[in-house]
């Protein structure tokens, strides 16, 4: 069963008694001649419903640790593969383009703080600053949980979704084939990727790459600036400069793609790990005060007994 399912379970559970617990809350001293406090079985169901969840969000937290390290060598090493893109092509997300194309990459699964709404917010943001009555601006999303959010507002402008990318261990040849995918069914003068860029287990950068079409490198080539030095490299074989720049462009992408998903997939790790070690936590406070108010129920009750025996004993006597 999906851990996700069993919390679920657990906290329906955990809810259950809340309401008798808090009704039945009542001290000693507000409580009318021969009343009871608190059920000592209620406090205790509790605190088993407690317990199950911190086994349970302690055992997430080990298997996201386990998880990340796998990954985070690998995202690691791919960050020398898009960075010569960068220094020759340059990364420039104020181009003014006709066709914007957002790629949103969030996870397929949730327990993991904020990194898919911060990519959602930054979606939409880029979204409303291309939009205008000459420009088009579509969403392809990779991942479950943007996908849920954008489609409430945004339906008519997701292009492309898609999901489980990490059901199997990724690899750059499943990545290059999605990317591929994405250039077949989408026009472009550029491509926003919006992803997470891991620093550290508690610490994540919602970072933006831009892509820009051959047609628009070549365009603003010949306007000058920092892509004009293209011109000064020397082309060797058959091949012209606008299918070099379209090969680079498209080995550019993959790349970036590869990088953007890796990064992702290490900042949902360590942010699910600082979220179930988060709750891990506020359950071990919870037990503490739930055995601090079973003993005092447990007092109470013992307390209420020895009273009536002794009331009761007097009485015979008397």
């Amino acid at each position: 069963m999906p851990m996700a399912a069993v919390l679920r379970r657990e906290g329906r559970r955990l809810t259950q008694p809340i309401n008798a617990l808090h009704s039945s809350l009542i001290s000693q001293d507000q409580a009318p001649h021969g009343s009871r406090s608190i059920s000592t079985q209620v406090v205790r169901n509790r605190m088993k419903s407690v317990k199950n969840i911190q086994k349970i969000t302690k055992a997430m937290k080990m298997v996201a640790a386990s998880k990340l390290r796998a990954v985070q060598t690998r995202a690691e090493n791919s960050r020398g593969l898009w960075q010569p893109f960068t220094a020759l092509l340059g990364d420039n997300p104020s181009a003014d383009v006709k066709k914007n194309v957002v790629v949103t990459v969030s996870s397929d699964k949730g327990l993991c703080g904020g990194i898919n709404s911060t990519s959602v917010k930054i979606s939409r943001v880029l979204h409303k600053l291309n939009s205008g009555p000459d420009k088009e601006t579509k969403y392809v999303i990779l991942g479950e949980k943007a996908k849920a959010q954008l489609v409430r507002d945004s339906k008519k402008d997701i292009e492309l979704s898609l999901t489980e990318l990490q059901k199997n261990p990724l690899n750059y040849t499943q990545v290059s084939v999605l990317a591929d995918d994405i250039l077949k069914n989408v026009e472009y003068d550029a491509l926003r990727i919006v992803f997470n860029k891991f620093h550290s287990v508690v610490s994540f950068l919602p970072t933006v790459s831009t892509i820009l079409s051959p047609e628009v490198i070549e365009r603003e080539a010949e306007s000058g600036g920092k892509l004009g030095e293209l011109d000064s490299y020397e082309i060797e074989g058959g091949e012209t400069k606008s299918e070099i720049l379209q090969n680079l462009a498209e080995f550019q992408f993959s790349c970036v793609m590869y990088n953007a998903v890796l990064e992702n997939a290490c900042s949902e790790q360590g942010a699910r790990m600082s979220a179930m070690d988060s709750s891990s936590r506020n359950a071990g406070d919870m037990l503490d005060r739930l055995t601090l108010t079973y003993n005092r129920t447990r007092q109470a009750s013992i307390t209420t007994e020895l009273i009536e025996i002794i009331s009761g004993a007097s009485a015979l006597e008397g």
